[in-house]
């Protein structure tokens, strides 16, 4: 994936993410009215901009936390980022087989394949030839036809995907994966248990989707808003007491058209983008579900996609 950037969809904290993520006197000053301190810091990653916003009486573990959050961010992005041709996922999709892969790219591969057979095929990592297509030919100033789009098509698959802890392989050329479609949600989780790990009271991160346990710095619950562009930028609140993990897919975010309706999201059956919803909020217990989740119920539809999440305690949905 490269050319293109995914637009922020989520604003989080008290007001804007930015606010809180970016730091400054006054909220330090916040901070510290509450017997806390607090470290943040942004950078780029996964193609967009992170942010990771930690509090706790402890400044060193804060600032233990920023180093091993982005330093867990880091390696997933050498591990799966397209945006990187050095990344394993890369040398992947050109060599068709990896040996002695990063656990970090097992577990995001293994999850990838699980989520594609339990959605009936909705999510499917595979589908990586149908960026491409896309891509070159909005390039191009054209949609693609209906022939190369069948061609692309034929080459999608999630059962030529073999994995295991030493090697992943694909079962026929042609193949190519991306992991975009829970890459983010990963990283929220592995940057949230490195907070954990140091013992740090309050976190929200932003890694283009979110995870938040603790509180404000202030003493208010985490907020989080969404909004997508058909909304004409304006934000309504998703949850005004964040905790857990949080991710959305929304086509507009990447267009390949003007109106939005072909964009970054495709139906692996047909090569288009699904028109059955505009927005998919996915709130879970882990950043990987809920970033795989949103995805897949943004092709399933509404009645599909609360289907598959019925009776299970922790998941909740907000669609538009």
């Amino acid at each position: 994936m490269s050319g293109f950037s995914r637009r922020k969809l989520l604003a989080g904290g008290a007001g804007t993410l930015a606010a809180a993520a970016v730091g400054g006197a006054a909220f330090r000053e916040l901070a510290r009215a509450h017997g806390k301190q607090v470290a943040t810091r942004a950078g780029v990653a996964f193609g967009t901009t992170v942010a990771l916003t930690f509090a706790g009486p402890d400044a060193q573990a804060l600032e233990a936390s920023i180093h091993d959050g982005f330093s867990e961010i880091r390696a997933l992005e050498r591990a799966a980022s397209l945006m990187r041709p050095d990344s394993e996922l890369s040398r992947l999709n050109r060599a068709g087989a990896l040996d002695r892969p990063d656990p970090r790219l097992v577990a995001l591969a293994s999850y990838a394949l699980a989520l594609a057979e339990r959605s009936g095929g909705a999510f499917d990592p595979t589908v990586q030839p149908l960026w491409t297509l896309w891509e070159r030919t909005t390039r191009d100033g054209r949609r693609p036809d209906e022939a190369e789009r069948a061609e692309a098509v034929a080459r999608v698959g999630w059962r030529d995907v073999e994995v295991s802890g030493e090697r992943i392989a694909f079962r026929r050329p042609g193949v190519e994966m991306t992991l975009n479609g829970i890459l983010q949600g990963y990283a929220a989780d592995l940057v949230i248990a490195a907070a954990r790990r140091h013992g740090v009271a309050d976190a929200f991160v932003d890694t283009g989707e979110f995870g938040a346990f603790g509180r404000h710095p202030d003493g208010r619950p985490w907020r989080l808003g969404g909004r997508t562009a058909k909304e004409g930028g304006e934000t309504d609140v998703l949850s005004s007491d964040f905790q857990g993990f949080a991710a959305t897919s929304a086509g507009a975010g990447t267009p390949f058209s003007k109106d939005g309706a072909d964009n970054h999201i495709f139906d692996p059956a047909t090569g288009l983008s699904p028109q059955l919803l505009s927005r998919v909020a996915v709130f879970a217990p882990s950043g990987i579900e809920a970033d795989g989740l949103s995805t897949a119920i943004y092709v399933m539809g509404k009645a599909r996609g609360e289907a598959l999440l019925a009776g299970r305690p922790g998941y909740a949905l907000d669609l538009m």
